[in-house]
């Protein structure tokens, strides 16, 4: 495998690169694809120019060691050639003759590589959070996914094998100095057909990359910056693509020209930043430290790990069926176990160390040895000695757990690695060294972690390391003794050992060799000038101990880096384990139900999963949206409730989706690929953007992105203008998303919004009650709220104006403003009328049918109680068609239903054979009615046409 570092004109900035064109150069004959190995350079200054000529010679390395810093071990990479290649050129920079290069579009198509892909990885805390892009040379779609992956980065293996990338690009930071991250190593060792490039860091920078898409993207879909505004790594990723690519391809693409596509994880529901924030995912938007979010009421983890889990999966909730019920087989496991749940819990709270810290340090290899260094190194022994000693038990725990989860880590917990490192740990790491919370008990612990009779020089020292240690505590007697005073040692790290007594009631005076004299609330501490020079001895004793001990230790941590893989594992697993108890002890503390997965969305009783809480008095609600009724339009007065409704039922699927149960009496969720919102209307100071605008803009990435599994929510939309402006847009807007079987939820004032239920047979009409409150003299009306939704839409149309009248608006101006309102009311009403009946009929029939449809897919009642429903489901029909003007057909097919006997307790609904319903009724024409409000456009970014020119 070819492994090289492209280091671009150090006087180039991104941005002027990206505008400037650059001449070509072509290697010499002679030089095949893979011979040059070796570090190469841009001659330091200026592009050259068309008028000038540029010969150059590559950087060859200096020694084997600095040829290889940036390559995967010299197992995988062999040099072809050992000569240094010669590149001359005339008005061109160089390119890597094995990098395909565009031509025109006569270029055949071929199943040759010709993916490129940039990949850069968090840091720090983020660690596991991959940014990723791609482009093909021949198909100019740039894509882009940012995702949190596991140690293991089963992730990002499997996009890079889906795109069949010819070339992979890391960052410098990544294999500098022959420390190849995780990530660098993993990909080397699963794509040694592919080329692994590195480029400086400099390069990911998220806000060139940023600029890059908005430049670079098309005008039909330059709502991906909304996307990714807040996925800096996938940003970074892009920057150093756009310029990489541009390099080599001597080429820059024109200005609004590519296809950009953001692209999530696989099996995981991409949620935007904007309904993150919203929702109050982790953040709260009044307070940023408060718990009062979904991850602070669902995080009950022991562990960093779980806790890090536990906030990716709220952000990318999974959406394969498989995944999320093998959670909720766990939970529920071990909500009903007892003794799983509590053998789990004694476990994991074991686990104090973070593993994947620990890791970092485990593969961490310092350039130079200083004693900061050395204690790091016995401390990593100790720990991982630690955490090894507690697989046992976690072991234990698993065995009463009959989840295949459960199985399957307990299978990888016997892994004989786990044993083979405790034993290498053990021949040199003394047997009583553990890890021990406190400076001091650290301190000591490292001093005797190393077995004695190892090394007999380590031996004296840590003998005269005891001694001065004696010798301070006879010193601080002594002077106890002497004074008379309650003294005691102590120690912190930035004045070592010192002395500390009780600070009396009554002030005094301290014998002059008592120096450094501090005091607090409780205690005085000082020291001496013989404890200061013992502290002295005792330091150098400890340097002489690190000095000596690293030298056996370091030999040690090599032989347990052989065997690392299975650490990797031990972290998932902690992880995993942890998340679900958090989920478990949520079961059992709260009332919840287990969620179950069909097409239909129907919650019973469920309540705000946040609210309650800090809440104890929350009121329930239902929730319901299916194919025959996906389209849910939700009203009443301010303050009623509808916001806290809408963001309830989004936090109750994300709940579900991750593998918890939620919390109602019953609960039946749809699996969602993409969850939307648009609440809020603030306006943006530093884009000069409208409240207006913004929502715009969040209403047309919704549109452009929205599939049929999709879950919505929209609260108020157009607030910000006109009122026969909004609900034109919002009617119109409306009738598109019905049309997508997306489920909707739409909050809204506007109840000329509500006539579309008379229209369209998916739209559904609800409303929040609420209860007039009269005094006893009846003098003072109030509202009262009951947080209660039904069917039907608000009656509440004077509510403003009952607002109002508690300010002093002059008489005549709410006298006027009423009869505004009831002169438009009438209007309305007399369009409301003109509905015709026949709609109203092929409404019937559709919402008869989808019934039917959605029974035979499905049902999962029993004989008797399908029955029950069947009837009740036909006797609804008839109820409605009924309250119609007669219609003969209707009339007759109401004559047949009546004389039909009752379903049959032995009808096999899932049976392909059993008669269907709809099959035998020879009046099928009224229920094979497809109702197809507007036809949906390909997705684009301005907002498509058939939106904006409907009409209510």
């Amino acid at each position: 495998m070819a492994n090289e570092k492209v280091i671009l004109p150090q006087d180039a900035t991104c941005s002027d690169l990206s505008s400037t064109t650059y001449a070509s150069a072509k290697p010499t004959d002679g030089i095949s694809k893979h011979e040059n190995s070796s570090v190469f350079q841009v001659p330091v200054g200026p592009a050259p120019r068309r008028s000038s000529s540029l010969v150059w010679t590559p950087k060859t390395p200096v020694n084997a060691a600095s040829s290889s810093a940036c390559r995967t071990p010299s197992s995988i990479i062999q040099r072809r050639s050992e000569k240094t290649p010669t590149f001359a050129s005339v008005r061109s920079t160089p390119r890597r003759k094995d990098t395909p290069k565009s031509r025109g579009a006569d270029t055949p198509r071929s199943l040759e590589a010709s993916v490129i892909v940039v990949i850069v990885e968090g840091r720090g805390v983020a660690s596991g959070e991959i940014g990723m892009a791609s482009i093909d040379l021949k198909h100019p779609v740039l894509i882009l996914s940012q995702f949190s992956d596991s140690q293991t980065y089963v992730k990002t293996l499997t996009r890079l094998q889906l795109l069949y990338p010819k070339e992979i690009v890391f960052p410098s930071t990544m294999c500098e100095n022959g420390k190849l991250d995780k990530v660098f190593k993993v990909v080397n060792e699963n794509f040694e057909t592919s080329h692994v490039t590195s480029l400086p860091r400099r390069y990911f920078n998220e806000a060139n990359g940023l600029e890059f898409i908005k430049k670079l993207a098309m005008k039909e879909n330059n709502s991906i910056e909304k996307d990714v505004k807040c996925k800096y790594y996938c940003l970074a990723a892009c920057a150093a693509l756009v310029k990489y690519v541009e390099f080599i391809q001597n080429a820059i693409y024109a200005s609004e020209s590519l296809s950009i596509v953001y692209k999530g994880s696989e099996q995981t529901t991409l949620i935007d930043s904007g309904t993150c924030a919203v929702l109050e995912l982790l953040c709260n938007l009044e307070d940023s430290k408060s718990r009062i979010t979904l991850f602070g009421v669902l995080n009950h983890t022991k562990t960093h790990g779980g806790a890090k889990l536990l906030r990716s999966n709220i952000f990318q909730p999974p959406n394969h069926l498989e995944t999320i019920q093998a959670r909720l087989d766990c939970v529920t496991e071990l909500a009903n176990s007892s003794e799983l749940f509590f053998g789990m819990q004694s476990a994991l709270s074991r686990f104090e160390i973070d593993v994947d810290n620990l890791l970092a340090s485990l593969v961490r290899i310092p350039k130079q040895n200083t004693d900061r260094s050395r204690e790091n190194h016995i401390t990593t022994c100790i720990l991982l000695k630690h955490v090894l000693e507690l697989v046992p038990a976690l072991q234990d725990a698993l065995v009463e757990g009959q989840c295949e989860i459960f199985q399957a880590y307990k299978a990888t917990l016997h892994d004989v690695r786990f044993n083979h490192i405790l034993e290498l740990l053990e021949t040199v790491i003394h047997k009583e060294a553990r890890y021990q919370k406190g400076l001091l008990n650290m301190k000591t612990q490292r001093c005797f972690a190393v077995k004695s009779e190892i090394n007999g020089v380590l031996d004296l020292c840590r003998k005269s390391y005891t001694e001065y240690i004696d010798d301070i505590n006879d010193l601080i007697r002594q002077l106890s003794e002497k004074h008379d005073l309650p003294l005691k040692s102590s120690f912190n790290g930035t004045r070592g050992f010192h002395i500390q007594m009780p600070a009396p009631k009554q002030s005094s005076s301290f014998p002059e060799d008592f120096i450094k004299v501090t005091k607090t609330k409780k205690t005085w501490s000082f020291t001496t000038n013989d404890l200061m020079h013992l502290n002295d001895r005792v330091e150098n004793s400890l340097k002489d101990i690190n000095i000596l001990a690293d030298s056996i230790v370091c030999e040690l941590l090599s032989k347990v880096r052989t065997s690392i893989g299975c650490l990797y594992n031990l972290s998932e697993i902690v992880s995993t384990l942890d998340m679900l108890m958090s989920f478990a002890y949520v079961r059992t503390t709260t009332d919840c139900v287990r969620p179950e997965f069909t097409d239909t969305l129907a919650v019973k009783q469920a309540v705000h999963p946040v609210l309650t809480s800090i809440c104890s008095n929350t009121i329930p609600n239902n929730i319901y949206a299916s194919e025959g009724s996906n389209f849910n339009i939700i009203t009443g007065p301010n303050m009623s409730g509808k916001s806290t409704y809408l963001k309830e039922i989004a936090l109750l699927q994300i709940m579900a989706q991750m593998g918890c149960y939620v919390p109602a009496e019953f609960a039946s969720f749809r699996i969602a690929d993409q969850i939307f919102s648009r609440v809020g209307s603030d306006d943006d100071i530093n884009t000069n953007t409208s409240s207006f605008m913004m929502e715009m803009k969040e209403i047309n990435y919704i549109i452009q992105n929205v599939s049929s599994n999709s879950l919505i929510i929209i609260d108020e939309l157009g607030r910000g203008t006109s009122s026969e402006e909004a609900v034109g847009l919002c009617w119109a807007i409306s009738e598109f998303l019905l049309s997508q079987k997306a489920f909707t939820f739409f909050a809204t004032h506007y109840l000329e919004l509500c006539r579309m239920e008379s229209v369209y047979p998916n739209v559904e009409n609800y409303q929040f009650e609420v209860q007039h409150v009269v005094t006893a003299q009846g003098s003072l009306r109030k509202i009262g709220f009951t947080y209660v939704l039904s069917r039907g839409y608000t009656k509440e149309t004077h509510y403003g104006l009952e607002l109002a009248q508690y300010f002093d608006f002059p008489p005549t101006v709410l006298t006027k403003a009423r009869e505004i309102v009831v002169k438009l009311e009438e209007e309305a009403k007399e369009v409301d009328e003109a509905a015709s009946n026949q709609q109203k009929r092929d409404n019937a029939n559709h919402r008869f049918a989808t019934k039917l449809f959605q029974v035979v897919r499905s049902s999962r009642l029993d004989d008797e109680a399908l029955t029950d429903y069947l009837i009740s489901v036909r006797d609804e029909y008839l109820k409605e068609v009924e309250s119609l003007p007669p219609d003969p057909e209707l009339v007759k097919l109401a004559a047949s239903f009546r004389t039909c006997p009752s379903v049959s307790s032995e009808t096999d609904l899932s049976d392909s054979t059993a008669t269907n319903p709809l099959q035998e009724s020879s009046c099928s024409s009224p229920l094979d009615v497809s109702i197809n409000p507007s036809d949906s456009t390909d997705t684009v970014d301005v907002m498509p046409e058939n939106v904006l020119s409907r009409q209510p």
